[in-house]
């Protein structure tokens, strides 16, 4: 590629990536960023139109762009004893993808695969919508169930208080109500190759951006069955393998690394204090060798839940391997004197 072509590429993609936020002035803020003419970017702009990428609304200043819909259907599937994941995608989702890069294709059929067999196997639903949408930049899909919802139904399985502690347990991964036929990884992996990952169910809206790398949990209204929404930008250099070497710790190759936003355990303005609230955000996590406490958004922790997950839990469980980031100079003061203390616990 030569050097007029390429920065003419990297002018069409910085308008795709660009004009979200920017569908009134976007011929300007280019023109500043590459320090060339208005009159020019409206040449790409133009171009781009002529191309059905981009759909122009309005004259002159008015001018308005936004990506355009280059492909767009949704489908209702009853749930049946024929219906499978991997025979819609050869029928209907993956030729969708066929123009796609290969390591987004592979994405796309992982995603896609485990989303629509958790309905047919875990949702009790009784019919299934998909929804998509490709743009030049990128490309999402949404799943639509109508059965129980899937944190009420991991609420129940386990016993919890409420449905916001089920994504907690998403959230680290190796979680099932099926361990029989089920992994339990697919929803952990799915969300982690998207740049954009939502479920919203219930009272409960799970949303995790892959940029940020973090995890939030949000009030959604009490939604009636699952919604999942998956968005990926087409051109992105992500593919599978990468995702999951992320969380690979040994020479077994197998998913034994997890990272764990610590602030799904607290809820509004509550406060991690409590030895009850470190044994819900340590449920579980002895199934892998190496943990990553994220500490990302929580300014302070109490004693009890200082000493409960840096003494108690390393004391009882020395094979694995608890590691914390992003923590604050409040929350290292509690770490630093928990660890500081001797065994058996303090009361």
């Amino acid at each position: 590629m030569n050097k007029v072509r390429a920065r003419g590429e990297s002018i069409r993609q910085f308008i795709f990536e660009q004009i979200g936020d920017h569908h009134h002035d976007i011929a300007a803020v280019t023109a500043e960023h590459f320090g060339i003419s208005r009159q020019a970017v409206n040449k790409h702009l133009q171009r781009l139109v002529e191309e059905k990428a981009l759909v122009a609304h309005g004259e002159t200043k008015a001018r308005r762009y936004a990506l355009r819909p280059l492909d767009i259907w949704h489908k209702t599937y009853p749930i049946e004893g024929k219906l499978t994941e991997d025979g819609v995608w050869r029928s209907d989702i993956g030729p969708a993808f066929e123009h796609l890069p290969e390591n987004i294709r592979d994405i796309w059929h992982y995603g896609f695969t485990e989303m629509f067999n958790n309905v047919i196997d875990h949702a009790q639903a009784s019919s299934v919508t998909v929804h998509f949408k490709r743009t030049a930049m990128a490309s999402e899909l949404m799943i639509i169930d109508d059965g129980m919802g899937i944190f009420r139904k991991i609420q129940d399985a386990l016993g919890l208080l409420d449905e916001r502690h089920a994504v907690l347990e998403l959230a680290k991964g190796k979680f099932t109500t099926d361990p029989f036929n089920h992994s339990g990884e697919g929803i952990f992996f799915t969300s982690r190759m998207f740049d954009c990952f939502d479920i919203i169910s219930g009272d409960v809206y799970f949303t995790h951006h892959f940029e940020a790398d973090e995890d939030w949990i949000l009030e959604a209204g009490n939604v009636s069955g699952t919604q999942v929404w998956m968005k990926i930008n087409n051109h992105t250099a992500r593919n599978v393998k990468k995702v999951f070497d992320q969380y690979t710790a040994g020479d077994d190759f197998g998913f034994d690394k997890t990272v764990v936003p610590v602030q799904l355990a607290q809820y509004g303005d509550d406060k991690l204090v409590s030895r009850s609230q470190a044994k819900r955000l340590l449920a579980r996590v002895d199934r892998f060798k190496v943990v990553i406490l994220d500490f990302e958004g929580v300014e302070t922790i109490g004693q009890a839940f200082a000493d409960e997950v840096f003494r108690v839990f390393t004391h009882k469980h020395p094979q694995i391997d608890l590691v914390h980031i992003h923590t604050t100079d409040a929350v290292m003061r509690m770490i630093k004197r928990a660890t500081a203390g001797g065994y058996p616990p303090e009361n």
